[in-house]
């Protein structure tokens, strides 16, 4: 499958893409130019109980159209996968799409719910991005895509799950739900006690000690460009409602290991899990369970750890391209390392 004019004569940049999107009727302005050739860096409006979402997008490559979606986390973005969306921009024509309460930009006060973000990939998938061939997600965004496609089977192409994860971080470590953590993610809305919890949790030794023992294999990337970079996330205005939400699992698709691995049970389209071989040991669990279906071929990325393919990117890519290539149902290693 190949992206087409309207016309069906000829392949579209990524350019192109968005401009069809336009005329399709799809709210998206110009933001800046990208860095690269080819590359674009939009806004996309969305609207979700009355109110105005501004969600940022970044396409480039020419080829099958590949939608990448990033983890939920209270520093993650779209960026995350730049080094890795540039070397599939080779063979792909690929566009990376923040989540409504994340991302950089600023947010409007919502009291974000796993329906919420339900509803906004629909929108992605039948309004904005139709079939493309392969979706990309990270993280929770696995979980989302697994769930929407045993919905409606088909729509989001080839799934290639990396460091897939359906629980959020507390519910995770405590192994279960306290009924405290709703109450936290409700108190995260209240203006100056909201304000105080969500910091907690955001400020620069928590955001270190975390990056460090669970997201990157190499503490140097750490650098104080990083941790400027990441300041704009965690400091966008609204940035607290979603990522209080996820930490205390408020954002969790499923609420068991089996309801996940029922909808990858349920998927009819090809399943590929990526992660590393250090993710944290309760997660990786999940991972494991999930590799382990008869409908999902594995990859293992040696000693990288949540965040994976922004750290090793060429080797992420080079995983990616070839399953793509591969025929649907193909089984032949149950796992690789790089």
């Amino acid at each position: 499958m190949r992206l087409t004019n309207p016309d069906g004569r000829k392949e579209l940049s990524p350019i192109a893409v968005l401009r069809v999107l336009v005329e399709r009727g799809t709210a998206l302005h110009l933001r800046q130019d990208g860095c690269l050739r080819n590359e674009s860096v939009e806004e996309l409006e969305w609207a979700w109980n009355g109110q105005t979402v501004r969600i940022g997008v970044t396409s480039v490559g020419q080829g099958p159209l590949v939608l990448l979606l990033p983890a939920l986390s209270s520093i993650s973005t779209r960026q995350e996968f730049a080094p890795l969306q540039r070397r599939l921009a080779a063979s792909f024509t690929t566009v990376s799409v923040d989540w409504p309460g994340f991302g950089d930009l600023p947010r409007p006060a919502i009291a974000w719910s796993p329906t919420a973000l339900s509803a906004f990939l629909d929108h992605v998938l039948d309004e904005v991005l139709q079939a493309p061939y392969a979706t990309l997600s990270a993280g929770h965004a696995a979980s989302y895509v697994l769930d929407s496609e045993r919905e409606r089977t088909g729509r989001a192409g080839r799934l290639v799950l990396l460091s897939p994860t359906w629980r959020g971080p507390l519910p995770t470590m405590f192994g279960r739900r306290l009924p405290i953590f709703r109450r936290v993610a409700q108190a995260v809305d209240l203006p100056v006690l909201g304000e105080a919890l969500y910091r907690t949790n955001v400020n620069a030794p928590m955001i270190r000690m975390m990056v460090g023992a669970h997201v990157y294999r190499d503490r140097r990337r750490l650098t104080p460009d990083w941790m400027k970079s990441k300041r704009c996330v965690t400091d966008a205005p609204g940035a607290r409602h979603a990522s209080l939400r996820f930490v205390t699992g408020g954002l969790d698709r499923f609420n068991s290991r089996e309801q996940f691995l029922d909808a990858a049970r349920a998927c009819q389209a090809p399943i590929d899990v990526i992660y590393g071989d250090d993710c944290p040991p309760k997660s990786k669990a999940e991972m494991d369970a999930l590799a382990a279906l008869p409908n999902v071929h594995s990859s293992i990325v040696t000693e990288g750890k949540l965040s994976f393919y922004e750290e090793f990117p060429e080797e992420t890519a080079s995983l990616v391209i070839s399953r793509l290539a591969s025929r649907p149902g193909d089984r032949t290693s149950t796992a690789k390392s790089v």
